[in-house]
């Protein structure tokens, strides 16, 4: 699936190259398809063309380079995104979200009629095969669907780790998340595995809720239905929430995360807005110990958590298959985006 800055179509003469040392070859099975990909294609992420799309992704291990001992051709594993460098102090403190060298990595491994392309955050998935880096590769066991285990290197990663590892939702406490996607759904199953005791979802699609109740939302607002939705949450939680989530990247909708706030709260921003997006609040509303938390990858650590996820999902408490809204054949790509733009799937999965 290459992006040229025009359209986005699937090609048959993609050429990728062997793995170099430190580097892995995975013959991609699913790849599920983000918000972040399509944003690439309106123009909202900008990013040099011509490139391969896609970053969820899972597969099987055809071949590695020099050095790499933790995975080996014939194992199935889940892709992140993070191409860490492992040796720099952010890295060596557990924080390789934080890592510098972690996106935009060096090296184009694809080529169409000679000319080299460009990789998508560190992934390109969408294509039969990729090369990563080794510290993407992530083993997982073969019982895990591949359409399942795709969505973990991002939209599992991203929500559930924000809910556990950046916001670190405890037991007993309240939680609203606006915006009920694929991102928003792992919030919110992050939030009850970390015990929380009330979750709010927030939306505007009254088809959201079910999905959101089966993925541990105590109550729901139809934001479309009500003339003031922080007025209608306050009515479930009157002092405000200790952690809020915008999932959808809107400034005016982070507002409202900090609004529903209460002492002590924290508002963590998700959702891409455009690049230059400024948003306001009042300062005398923050001085009761509140804060507004930005969030990357859900502050990860790729090798440990997908890992704990897939065991998690094995044990029935973290929810994968129920992501997976609908599977296309990736020929049909234009439909998986016209789906996903439109709301009509959690997520949709690309497969091979």
């Amino acid at each position: 699936m290459v992006f040229d800055g025009g359209r986005a179509r699937v090609v048959d003469d993609l050429e990728v190259r062997g793995p170099g040392p430190g580097e892995v070859l995975v013959a991609i099975a699913a790849a599920g398809l983000c918000h972040s990909d399509l944003s690439v294609v309106d123009g909202t992420i900008p990013f040099p063309v011509p490139v391969v799309l896609g970053h969820e992704g899972a597969g099987v291990v055809e071949a590695v380079g020099p050095g790499v001992s933790h995975v080996r051709p014939g194992d199935h594993v889940a892709l992140s995104t993070l191409a860490s460098c492992g040796t720099c102090s952010q890295c060596d403190r557990g924080r390789p979200t934080m890592c510098r060298r972690a996106i935009g990595r060096p090296g184009q491994p694809f080529s169409r009629g000679g000319q080299p392309l460009f990789t998508f955050a560190s992934a390109s998935v969408f294509a039969e095969r990729t090369v990563v880096k080794a510290v993407q590769a992530v083993r997982i066991p073969d019982a895990v669907p591949f359409t399942s285990a795709a969505l973990i290197g991002c939209g599992v990663l991203t929500g559930v780790g924000a809910a556990l590892n950046r916001a670190r939702v405890g037991r007993g406490d309240s939680v609203v998340v606006i915006g009920t996607g694929g991102i928003g759904l792992n919030v919110i199953q992050g939030a009850r595995i970390g015990g929380a005791l009330r979750i709010v979802a927030v939306d505007t699609n009254p088809a959201k809720e079910a999905p959101a109740r089966e993925f541990g939302a105590t109550h729901f607002v139809n934001a479309a239905e009500v003339p003031d939705t922080v007025a209608a949450v306050r009515q479930i939680l009157p002092t405000g929430a200790d952690h809020t989530f915008e999932c959808v990247g809107s400034t005016a909708l982070i507002r409202q995360a900090v609004d529903l706030l209460d002492r002590g709260g924290q508002a963590v921003l998700l959702g891409v807005p455009p690049a230059d997006a400024e948003a306001s609040f009042l300062v005398s509303s923050m001085y009761l110990d509140k804060s507004i938390l930005g969030c990357r990858y859900g502050s990860s650590r790729p090798q440990h958590d997908i890992a704990l996820y897939a065991d998690l999902y094995r044990e029935g408490v973290l929810k994968l298959d129920e992501l997976v809204t609908a599977t296309y054949p990736v020929e049909d790509f234009a439909k998986a985006a016209d789906d996903a733009h439109h709301g009509r799937v959690a997520r949709g999965v690309l497969t091979f």
